[in-house]
């Protein structure tokens, strides 16, 4: 944990945007596999990490600004848990150490909500996202699941994005204490992709690592020769000589904190000359996008620049024709780049997307497109020093939209069409790091991990 003057803060400063009501904190409770005393392993909701630090099940919080008042409610753990699972500190010597001295019982919890309601005081909470808590919605408040999402608190939510948003000194540490994991993730998978070798006994050496030096995996690993599909989970290709193997994978720091980095590397060692062609114009996408990022900068900008640096890079070789800039405008180049080049990152690994993708990359002003690819754009908003945002331009060679644009003439004046079809069984290249903004650009976290062609290379080859 943090220490109890983070949490103080966080919440004072909560409280200060809010300006009074009762604010409402669900925590996560255990969550069964198979039977009900098998459970996947517990993650705490990451505001309730934010505001109260304490990382086990069957907690609930409120904060009451109008009488400045915290409290947790919870259990001890009775004698028969203490045999399965041992004995752990009070929840009242728990919750000191997040600077909150009050505690209750959780069947408190019902009778004080319905008596805080019934006084007419406003609560305030965020839209749960876990079938088990919307249910106890239900009982605490007595909202059909179905209009959870329009009961919920618009002015809690953009107050915690608001704080949370900015990464303070502590939490960037985290973050690249994640990143140290994600950086012997990579090099580790880069040495053990050779021929011959099943994805999965390379997923299962990287989650290993992960687990081994902080709290495991920030989200399912995406590893795949097949790496054309944008989330490709699946783990079951033999490697083969000449394959390209994207890695997209992120730990979690001890504080839960998240890394999310991306590499494209060559199975046997090599890149071809087409690959490498592809990886240099996607690098080439991805170091011009870091230079750009400062405060006051629409992301959006930085994501269509993107795009353009790709555009030009597949004109040059012969992928793609025309005017760029147009093709960018209309949208041919998804295509090749169907994703948003970026999305924050901090205690989820698509940070605070559980409070609404369009609260968090969009605003009144800055609205979300609808043409394909830029759609999918999950910030566009201005920068701000302290936001930590992934930087993750791809190029993809998708059979099926390939064939499907063909089929209907789509941006033939920008697309060779002919020229692709040798790149039908190409694959896809993906680069991503995680950027700080400054106050007068931004930083590039972690240990550099390789991605210039010889690094990754040399990486591969030892």
């Amino acid at each position: 944990m943090f220490s109890d003057k983070t949490y103080k803060q966080r919440r004072d400063g909560l409280k200060k945007l809010m300006g009074g009501g009762v604010l409402f904190f669900p925590g996560n409770n255990e969550a069964p596999m198979n039977y009900p005393a098998n459970y996947y392993k517990f993650r705490q909701d990451s505001n309730f990490l934010y505001y109260f630090g304490l990382d086990s099940a069957g907690l609930n919080a409120v904060i009451d600004a109008d009488n400045n008042e915290e409290i947790i409610f919870g259990d001890d753990r009775s004698i028969d848990e203490v045999v399965w699972m041992g004995p752990q500190e009070s929840l009242s010597e728990r919750a000191l150490r997040t600077g909150i001295s009050k505690t209750l019982p959780s069947n408190d919890l019902t009778n004080y909500l319905t008596k805080t309601i019934s006084s007419g005081k406003k609560i305030h909470f965020t839209a749960p996202y876990r079938s088990d808590i919307k249910i106890q919605f239900e009982e605490w408040f007595k909202i059909p699941t179905g209009k959870i999402i329009s009961e919920s608190s618009e002015k809690l939510i953009r107050s915690i994005i608001s704080q949370r948003s900015v990464k303070s000194d502590e939490e960037v540490k985290e973050i690249e204490d994640a990143l140290n994991i994600s950086y012997e993730m990579n090099t580790l998978a880069m040495r053990y992709s050779k021929p011959g070798v099943i994805e999965r006994e390379v997923y299962g050496a990287i989650e290993g690592i992960a687990l081994g030096m902080g709290r495991g995996i920030s989200f399912p690993v995406i590893f795949s020769v097949r790496g054309e599909t944008l989330h490709n989970h699946k783990h079951e290709n033999i490697m083969r000589e000449g394959d390209l193997a994207l890695l997209d994978s992120g730990a979690e720091s001890n504080l839960h904190y998240a890394s999310d980095i991306t590499r494209t590397f060559p199975v046997g060692g090599k890149f071809t000359s087409p690959q490498r062609d592809i990886y240099n114009v996607v690098l080439q996408s991805q170091l011009e996008a870091i230079k750009m990022i400062k405060p006051g900068v629409l992301f959006r900008d930085i994501h269509l620049h993107s795009a353009k640096v790709i555009a030009d890079g597949l004109k040059e070789i012969g992928l793609m024709k025309g005017d760029t800039a147009e093709a960018v405008a209309q949208g041919a180049h998804a295509l090749f780049f169907p994703h948003g080049l970026g999305h924050m990152l901090g205690l989820d690994v698509h940070d605070m997307e559980g409070l609404g993708e369009n609260y968090i990359g969009y605003s009144d002003t800055i609205k979300r497109s609808q043409q394909f690819g830029l759609a999918y754009l999950r910030f566009a908003k201005e920068m701000q020093p302290g936001h930590v945002i992934t930087i993750e331009p791809g190029v993809y060679f998708i059979p099926k939209l390939i064939e499907q644009w063909r089929s209907e003439i789509k941006h033939a004046d920008f697309i060779n069409y002919d020229k692709l079809e040798g790149y039908l069984n190409f694959g896809g290249i993906r680069i991503e790091d995680d950027i700080i903004v400054t106050d007068t650009g931004s930083r590039v976290l972690g240990k550099p991990i390789p991605k210039i062609v010889e690094e990754v290379e040399a990486v591969c080859a030892s």
